[in-house]
């Protein structure tokens, strides 16, 4: 396949991510063929690699960790929770060094281009408080109680640093009450004690003692 060719079926797609897989599919060649040109355009410097089978041009500046996530888990839902979400709604101001995402399968790391990835496991009865990112459909994100909530589900696993928050700020729009609802959904009683014990030990540090 030509360089103009291919060129012209990445501009056909309109999307600031492509997959392998999308070129296959709009030129109707084999993926090795494909995968052959991609290569070539990638050592041109014309696109840049993101990670296995995952491209965007090189002169595209508005690309988003966040935007290569449906491309990365096409098999399983995924959505952004934790710390990563925690700072998406401004809940945290520090920036996490990794994106974290809650899933119902492994856990596991996947580095790439844009940044690493981790994906926590948690258990198929907590998976939910998730919604659209500001409704753009290109990314689950938890609400910000489910976060904090998700956060201190990993705590009770012995992941230690999911249960500590410098400079949290839990004020209004933030809802407390939302956050107490989500810890009473957690199954094993022992994990959902030590869960609600630290959430006291929170709100206790932030000063919100009425609300404990």
């Amino acid at each position: 396949m030509s360089k103009n060719s291919i060129i012209k079926y990445i501009k056909q797609l309109n999307q600031p991510v492509f997959t392998t897989r999308d070129i296959s599919d709009i030129s109707q060649k084999t993926i090795s063929n494909v995968t052959q040109s991609l290569n070539f355009l990638y050592r041109q410097g014309v696109i840049k690699k993101l990670y296995r089978g995952i491209w965007t041009e090189v002169t595209n500046k508005q690309i988003s960790p966040y935007m290569i996530i449906p491309y990365l888990f096409k098999s399983g839902r995924v959505y952004v929770s934790f710390l990563s979400a925690l700072h998406l709604y401004g809940v945290i101001e520090q920036i996490p060094q990794t994106i974290t995402l809650a899933s119902m399968s492994h856990t596991k790391k996947i580095k790439t281009a844009l940044g690493t990835f981790i994906v926590h496991k948690i258990s198929p009865k907590f998976f939910f408080g998730f919604d659209w990112y500001k409704g753009t459909e290109s990314f689950f994100v938890a609400e910000p109680e489910k976060a904090l909530a998700d956060c201190l589900y990993l705590f009770t696993r012995k992941k230690k640093q999911y249960g500590y928050f410098p400079e949290i700020n839990l004020s209004k729009p933030f809802s407390i009450k939302k956050t107490k609802a989500y810890l009473q959904k957690i199954q094993d009683k022992n994990a959902r004690m030590l869960a609600q014990s630290k959430l006291k030990e929170i709100l206790a540090q932030q000063g919100k003692i009425e609300q404990i």
